[in-house]
């Protein structure tokens, strides 16, 4: 044990283990996210009541069931150099462990219940393969871990790249995604309670036009979780 120690503590000292939103070092017992950068993030509680504002950004467009953010997004932020570690960096584990935290407060949530899949947003097979995995589909493994409901990664693809979205309203945007994904014929789909993952909402095109997609095919319930939401 003492040489375990020793060796531990060496490596410790060379490649010493830093916090993904502060940079500070870990200290024994915290793990990727110092305890002071976890108690300051910007938690939104928006699983705990309906009315929440992402909920509202959907309200008439899209019929979604409940709809919750783990977290506040600002640019130059913790959030936003947590995001940038999952999507840009290659961190795993991050991904996964902010799904936990997501899972948690849907588990806790007295409106997500009876969920039967969990759809990640999908990427293209082009930007998949170069990136080599799907940032949100590490956050819907976070979340199944919790929830232990599967993660579903067939029912929803993306069939084209996304154009650039600079200059287009709302609506604009929402016709070009409704061209962007689809959903196969499945019949396992049919009446079913799906929970949607995406790491950031920013105008709610990209989710209102996967909803859509799902709805058609004859899903029953939409929920909604995303890691981050653009104030």
């Amino acid at each position: 044990m003492r040489w375990f120690q020793y060796i531990h503590d060496l490596l410790h000292l060379f490649f010493p283990v830093l916090c993904k939103c502060c940079g500070r070092e870990l200290r024994d017992g915290e793990v990727l996210i110092c305890t002071h950068c976890h108690s300051d993030l910007p938690y939104t509680d928006f699983h705990i009541y309906l009315a929440n504002p992402l909920a509202r950004q959907l309200w008439g467009r899209v019929p979604i069931n409940a709809s919750m953010a783990l977290l506040y997004f600002m640019k130059m932020s913790n959030v936003q150099h947590l995001i940038h570690h999952i999507k840009y960096k290659r961190e795993l584990d991050l991904g996964i462990k902010m799904g936990n935290l997501m899972g948690l407060r849907i588990r806790s949530s007295p409106y997500y219940y009876q969920q039967d899949f969990i759809i990640p947003i999908p990427l293209h097979p082009k930007k998949l393969k170069k990136r080599g995995y799907n940032q949100s589909a590490l956050l819907a493994t976070g979340i199944a871990e919790i929830l232990e409901i599967p993660t579903r990664e067939d029912l929803l693809i993306r069939i084209k790249e996304r154009q650039s979205q600079t200059f287009k309203n709302r609506f604009e945007r929402f016709n070009d995604l409704m061209e962007v994904f689809a959903v196969p014929e499945n019949e396992e789909l049919k009446g079913k309670t799906v929970l949607l993952v995406d790491d950031v909402f920013t105008t709610g095109a990209t989710i209102e036009a996967c909803a859509v997609k799902l709805l058609e095919r004859g899903v029953g319930k939409i929920n909604i979780a995303t890691l981050a939401f653009v104030k």
